[in-house]
Formats: structure tokens, sequence, C-alpha cells
């Protein structure tokens, strides 16, 4: 099954009876695009491909801590908790190599639920878009750091002294990736029988750090493959003795770690709607216009790109991360970099993103405003040349600088309730909030140090 999905549930369930599952494998992504799931049975599987199944809703009412949030309208201690309709997606079916003959296939939110599901807000833009004549074509990029510990290592150490798997910078090291070819060869495996091919893997700058570039698909194809690849490194790393993190930085002394998103609009008739060799950059009209609905909506979606507190300490200048909401052809010190090709390979870079995204709604937000801009012919700012992180930039075009900053500029957003719906944005920028007030609740190292004497 690796390479051709089941076409429909009936061809799913032979497949299942065909390898004598006694149970397969099911999950659906939360608000910050942890897989949540369980083993189902085979009978209850037959069941739940025909009619759906009951979740229940705490999967969207809890931060990654499972801690409840107090503050959203959709689910919460008001509401009681009830369960919520989940739809089974049979194209999504993969093989679990690390698990045996098993299969794992994702699902989303129905009926009410879908207003907030992650996936769900994702495959409502995508409509949007072929309403407007346009399929589209996404990638995903990640960066994460291994390192030589356990769950039980990290948490005894308190996340200090930590080992990683490798010393020092060294980027494109050939050397690094041949000493730890079994593990690169492992994960090359994996990600491509559960369908999500590895295009390009190589060490990146710092100790332990990998980036792993997943193969072109359709956007949902491609939000599936980033929260699959996520998990499924953890897993694999884990097994190895070693442990992944995607946190956006978990080190001063490092650059964080990205999650780069690339897109292109294509035609009904397969033709790409971005590339123009007359124009300057080879960029349509409709190109030009989409990124420029994507810089003049970046502040205020930013909390659906960046959703953790962690994320605002990577957007600094000189770390290859923006700082504002620039752009430029092939330059990367802005937050959108176009990539000229041609007919197949002209997409814009949305560099802003770090690898802690939630790959629905990242890729939902960075979709969505690049049609937004469509619709409305957007004109964006002049490229820029050079290093952007010296230039100054219109104040309209600065990004939020918190968490807090940024949900507060998403439940405001006229464009964002437009685009995702009222209830999602409405959630979102409550789970956000939380977030940050989770984190303002904490004493850290930093405040130990400057204050607990001197003061």
């Amino acid at each position: 099954m690796s390479k051709t999905p089941p076409k429909n549930a009936k061809d799913l369930l032979a497949l299942v009876d065909k390898r004598g599952l006694s149970h397969v494998k099911v999950g659906v992504s939360d608000a910050d695009g942890v897989l949540r799931g369980k083993y189902m049975s085979r009978e209850k599987f037959a069941s739940s491909l025909e009619k759906g199944f009951s979740f229940c809703d705490v999967v969207l009412g809890w931060d990654s801590n499972d801690q409840l949030y107090d503050n959203t309208s959709f689910t919460g201690w008001h509401t009681a908790y009830p369960d919520a309709a989940v739809r089974l997606l049979p194209e999504t079916a993969r093989d679990l190599p690390l698990e045996g003959d098993m299969i794992f296939v994702l699902g989303e939110f129905a009926e009410r639920a879908e207003e907030v599901c992650p996936r769900g807000v994702l495959r409502r833009v995508l409509e949007r878009a072929a309403g407007m004549g346009f399929s589209v074509k996404a990638a995903t990029e990640f960066e994460f750091f291994l390192f030589e510990e356990t769950p039980h290592s990290i948490r005894e150490k308190e996340y200090r002294n930590l080992r990683p798997m490798t010393p020092g910078f060294f980027g494109y090291s050939v050397l690094r990736s041949g000493v730890h070819s079994e593990f690169y060869a492992d994960l090359l495996k994996l990600c491509a029988d559960m369908r999500m091919p590895v295009e390009g893997l190589h060490t990146e700058t710092g100790p332990g750090v990998l980036e792993a570039a997943i193969e072109v698909s359709d956007a949902l194809e491609a939000a599936d493959r980033g929260a699959l690849f996520k998990t499924m490194t953890k897993i694999l790393a884990q097994r190895r003795g070693l442990m992944a993190t995607f946190m956006a930085k978990w080190s001063n002394d490092w650059p964080g770690q990205s999650g780069h998103l690339h897109m292109s609009l294509q035609s009904k008739d397969g033709g790409s709607v971005f590339f123009d060799e007359k124009k300057p950059g080879s960029m349509s009209d409709a190109m030009r216009w989409f990124i420029g609905g994507q810089q003049a909506l970046m502040p205020e979606l930013l909390a659906m790109v960046t959703p953790t507190v962690n994320g605002y300490s990577r957007l600094i200048p000189g770390f290859w991360a923006p700082t504002d909401a620039t752009w430029g052809v092939e330059n990367r010190t802005c937050a959108l970099r176009v990539i000229e090709g041609g007919p197949k390979s002209q997409r814009v870079e949305y560099r802003v993103a770090a690898a802690d995204i939630n790959p629905y709604v990242a890729l939902a937000a960075a979709i969505g405003s690049g049609l937004w801009g469509v619709e409305n012919k957007i004109e964006p700012d002049a490229p820029i040349s050079g290093n952007s992180y010296t230039q100054k930039h219109p104040a309209k075009r600065a990004l939020p600088r918190t968490l807090g900053e940024a949900a507060a500029r998403l439940a405001k957003s006229k464009p964002a309730k437009e685009l995702f719906g009222e209830p999602f944005v409405e959630h979102w920028a409550a789970t956000r909030e939380w977030e940050q007030r989770e984190f303002n609740k904490a004493i850290t190292d930093w405040e130990l140090a400057r204050y607990f004497e001197i003061i």
C-alpha cells in the first residue's frame, strides 16, 4: 500500500481483512498539530468507515500538555466535553512499517466541530481555491535536532546539558551523514513506505540538526504528510535511542528550526498560474497579487503560523528568520521568497514558518492570504534586494513580537474571519491567548539568575 492508497472504504476494509488485522490505528490532529488517536477494533473500524465515529471533543479543548482551555466557547466545562463527530478518510490510509502489518488512517472532525478542526480549515481554503479555478500544490520542509537522550533522561536533566547526536556546526556534512547513515536510511525508507517521500535530507548548521524536504503534492496531502512526518520521525528516533525535537528554538546558542512552506497555484488544465516568463522574476500577475495578499495579512495571521511562545524567540535579525512581512526574489532574508523556475517549479516559499507549526493551520494561513490577494488584486511592496535585516520597512509590515500580541491581532482580523470562519478564528485566537498566559505563569532561569540575589 506504500505507493497507492485504497480507492475507497470498501477496498480499505478488504485490505484490513486480507492482513487479518484485529485492530486499525486511527488519529486526528489537535490544535497544536499533535496527532491524537487510538487502536480501533475491526468491527468498530468498519462501522466508522460508513458512519463516522465519536471522539471526545476535549481534543479540541486542551493544549499540548493536556491542560484544559478556560477561555473557549466551543468546548469546556460549560459544555461538559461531549463527543464530537469524526469522519475517517480512506484516502489517507498508510502502512505503519514500525508496527508490522498495522494500518494507520487519518480522520477529521465533522458537523459542528468541523468549524474549528485544523484539517477542516485547510480543506475549506482549498475549496475556495477550487471555486476560483485553482488547485494548490504544496510541500513542507522541517529542521529538527536529534539528541542522544530519552523522554526520561531529558526530564531528569531538566532539559539542561543535553547531548546532541553530533557536535558543532557542520551544515551539509557528508561526514556526519556517513557516520549516521543507518538512521538516515531508516528515516528515508520509513517516509517512502508511508507515502511521504523525502526529496532531500541533510545536516543543517548546528549540533545534531537535520533538514528534510518532503516531495510536493496536493496541498491537503502535503499537510497530512507534514503532520505524519513530525510524529513518525519522533517515533523512529526514540526507537533508535534518540530524541527529535521540532521546537522553533531550543537554545539561544543556535539558529531556530524552520518549517518552510512551498506553494503554487495550478489552473484547471494543470498549467502554472504563477509562471510568466515575460514578467520580472517570471511572476505572473496572479503570483504578484498572491504575494501581495500574503504580505498584507501576515502580521494579522501570524498566530496561525507561529503558534507557540517559543516561536517568537526565533524571529530575530541574523538567524535566518524574518522580522517583517517582506518579500524578495531568491532572497532568504525575507519572509516570502520567490523561487524562479519554469512552469513546474515557479513557487513562493513562506519562510516565516518554523518547525513547530500545525501544518494544516499554517498552510491554511499561507494559502488563504494569497488567495485573498488574488481576489482583491493586492499589490505587494517593491521586492527587497540585499539584506532585509539591515533595511527599514514600513511600520505596517512589522510582525507581532509575542504570541499574545499575535493572538489579539488575529482575533480582530476581518479578512481572517472571512477566510477561515468566525468560529475558527475565535477558537484559535483563544487557544493562543491561553498559551501566552500559561507562559506568563512561569518563572524562568533567566529571572532567577537576574533577580534572586541582586534585586
